[in-house]
């Protein structure tokens, strides 16, 4: 019967997915097996080249992937079984047998399933068994080429070189220019830099709910009095409003707050001179970028929403 091999790529990097491969390799086992070895010792084409006849030739693989914000939400030995669970389902659903399943590493990430008793770990198995080779191989290929194709999109970062791993040149991008989504917030030195807590998670999203629902009462409040929206959330890297309408010739830059009572003076109590001038910054970034609004008379407004069912309380323009 069939050896399953399975390793893992990307535990180590500041930012992009953790991903699992798993393998079974052909009964006949062709010549291009003994070319198999740790995907690390091996060129980059020649890597490309084996990844390739991998997947067409094998009668079964599979990739698991967890992306960085189900790594940071769940911590990483969790992502760890998550992603070998998926790289499995993979290939289960290709109904080809194994009766034996070789993991790179010391830990177990199939334990507490039906598949634990099946599961032999191996220290270096990516270099010793085939199968653990090739599953090394696609995973890393496959993860490489995700961010590579990221590093169009975030070229500050040079994934393309680095690969998310903590290099001196990703660390100095991540100081000079902050983090994208793809960072993990739970690694250091990027945890440190955001305040990240696991157990605040939940916290946030909730958080972030509220905000919305917050920021939809107003909306539809400012477009029932003939505002036109043109833009919600508009963020760059220094800055951000919620909410920017035109009326009668006039722009408006609106600042929403949510407040469930009264108890500390209520969302407008938030809107400090700081704030204020935080404000102003952010409509003058927002109408650099965009020059043909410069004929509006911009007008810095706040917006209060309050109690669990989101009343809109005040918006005024400040004076």
């Amino acid at each position: 019967m069939a050896i399953l091999g399975i390793d893992e790529v990307g535990r180590g990097p500041l930012a992009g997915p953790l991903v699992v491969g798993a393998v079974i390799l052909p009964d006949n086992k062709p010549d291009w097996v003994e070319d198999l070895k740790d995907s690390k010792k091996l060129s980059t084409k020649k890597r490309e080249a084996l990844s390739e006849i991998i997947l067409k030739e094998s009668p079964a693989t599979g990739l698991g992937w967890v992306n960085s914000e189900e790594l940071d939400n769940i911590g990483i030995s969790e992502a760890l079984k998550l992603a070998t669970k998926r790289a499995v389902l993979e290939v289960q659903a290709s109904h080809t047998a194994f009766s034996q399943i070789i993991i790179d590493g010391k830990v177990n990430f199939l334990k507490d399933t039906k598949l634990e008793n099946y599961v032999s770990t191996l220290a270096r198995a990516d270099d010793l068994i085939r199968e653990v080779s090739a599953a090394s191989i696609i995973a890393k290929v496959a993860r490489d080429k995700y961010m590579v194709d990221l590093s169009a999109k975030y070229q500050e970062y040079g994934f393309d070189s680095h690969v998310g791993y903590g290099t001196k040149k990703h660390i100095e991008a991540i100081y000079n220019y902050g983090i994208c989504p793809e960072h993990r917030k739970s690694f250091e030195p990027i945890k440190s830099m955001v305040g990240f807590s696991r157990k605040d998670q939940n916290v946030v999203k909730n958080t972030t709910a509220i905000g919305n629902q917050a920021e939809e009462k107003i909306a539809k409040y400012l477009t029932g009095n003939g505002h036109k929206i043109i833009a919600r959330n508009y963020k760059t890297k220094v800055c951000e409003i919620d909410i920017i309408s035109i009326l009668d010739n006039k722009i408006y830059f609106t600042e929403v707050k949510y407040r469930k009572n009264n108890d500390f003076g209520g969302g407008l109590a938030a809107i400090t001179p700081v704030k204020q001038k935080q404000m102003k910054f952010a409509a003058e970034v927002f109408l650099k970028a965009n020059p043909e609004l410069n004929s509006l008379q911009p007008l810095l407004s706040v917006a209060e929403v309050i109690g669990d069912d989101f009343k809109l309380k005040d918006w005024f323009p400040l004076v």
